[in-house]
Parts: structure tokens; C-alpha cells; sequence
């Protein structure tokens, strides 16, 4: 179980570099891209990143895969609270575009932001699943600016920005766990829909 949790906390270090790479940039199309070294790390070295590792609970849904997800996600809100708070003492202006953003995030409905979360499961489903499939970091590296440049929300991220802003409440809270809600759904949808899809062409040719 301690692998698995530090296998997580890899994963959310590599996605707070990432954060900080896209507050720190000026231009959020550099950043963008910037900040897809995070997922490309972290999908060749087999890193357990929570939002890539709930797309596949459809397909294998058995106690060890339910383990490795509750755990990963564990050490990715270990490692991105405790990068986050790293990196907002010692880089001020984190701490400011941090806090700018989020501010922002809060200003959303609830229902606003589940929707943004859900295409971001999306997005995040078909990078993991092309690298998966093809070994290529394509899929990341074109997916990933565009949850990003969309406004669109991922729930590891969020926890960086909103450890560095230093923005805690209930709200926020409340807030991480709709995105993880909209990450979840969102990542599973392509999957469900091919397996229920599979099971219709069976029963056809049945």
C-alpha cells in the first residue's frame, strides 16, 4: 500500500511542476504546453495519476484496482498540498497567479463546473488511452493544452493551485470534489459507451 501511495505522490509532484510551469508563464499558450511534461512523465514512468487511473474502472473494477486508485489519489493530494505550499514561499508570484485563479474557479455555479470538469475526463481519457495504445505522446501533448486553453477543469491541478493561492475553505473543498466528481464521469463515459457498444454487436451476432 505504501508503494502505491507514493506512486501517487510522484504523480501529483509531477503535476504541481506542471501547475507551476503554466501560473508562471505569461503566455497560457506557452504554458499549456509547457505543462504537458507533467502527464508525459508521468504515463512513461507508470506514475498512479488518479484522473488517468479512473477511466479504466469500467473495464476492471476488482479490489485491487479500486485500491490502487484510492491510494494513488491519496498521494496526489499529498503531493500537491504539500508542493503547493513549497512553492508559494518560494516563488511569490506563484502564489499570486495562484490566487488570481482561483478566485476565478470560485466564482463558478456548481453545475458550471462539473461540466467543465466532465470534458476535462474526457480529454484526459484520450491522451492516457493513445498513449496506452500507441506509445506515442501525441494524444498528450494535443489534449492536454486543450482542456487547458478550454477553461476546462482537472481535479490533481485544482489541488495545486488552490495549496499555492493558500485559498482554504469550505468552498474550495467543495469545490475539488465536484471536479473529481466531472473527472470521473467524464473519463469513464468513453469507455462505458465501447463497452456497451461491444455488448450490442455480441447480441447482434447472437
Amino acid at each position: 500500500m505504501l508503494k502505491k501511495v507514493i506512486n501517487g505522490i510522484f504523480a501529483g509532484i509531477l503535476i504541481s511542476i506542471g501547475g507551476a510551469v503554466y501560473l508562471a508563464c505569461d503566455n497560457k499558450y506557452v504554458g499549456s504546453l509547457l505543462f504537458t511534461v507533467a502527464l508525459v512523465c508521468i504515463c512513461y514512468q507508470g506514475y498512479s495519476l488518479y484522473t488517468g487511473k479512473i477511466c479504466y474502472i469500467p473495464e476492471k473494477h476488482g479490489k485491487e484496482e479500486f485500491s490502487v486508485l484510492l491510494t494513488g489519489l491519496l498521494g496526489n493530494v499529498i503531493a500537491t498540498t504539500a508542493c503547493g505550499y513549497a512553492l508559494a514561499y518560494a516563488i511569490l508570484k506563484l502564489r499570486e497567479a495562484g490566487f488570481n485563479a482561483c478566485t476565478l474557479k470560485l466564482q463558478q455555479e456548481m453545475p458550471q463546473t462539473f461540466i467543465r470538469a466532465f470534458f476535462c475526463g474526457i480529454l484526459i481519457f484520450l491522451a492516457v488511452d493513445i498513449f496506452k495504445n500507441h506509445k506515442t505522446p501525441l494524444g498528450i501533448i494535443l489534449c492536454i493544452p486543450v482542456f487547458i486553453l478550454s477553461g476546462f477543469e482537472h481535479s490533481v491541478a485544482d489541488m495545486f493551485y488552490f495549496a499555492v493561492s493558500g485559498m482554504v475553505s469550505l468552498r474550495a473543498f467543495v469545490f475539488i470534489w465536484i471536479v473529481i466528481l466531472g473527472n470521473s464521469l467524464g473519463g469513464m463515459l468513453f469507455p462505458l459507451l465501447s463497452i456497451l457498444g461491444g455488448k450490442k454487436d455480441a447480441e447482434q451476432k447472437s
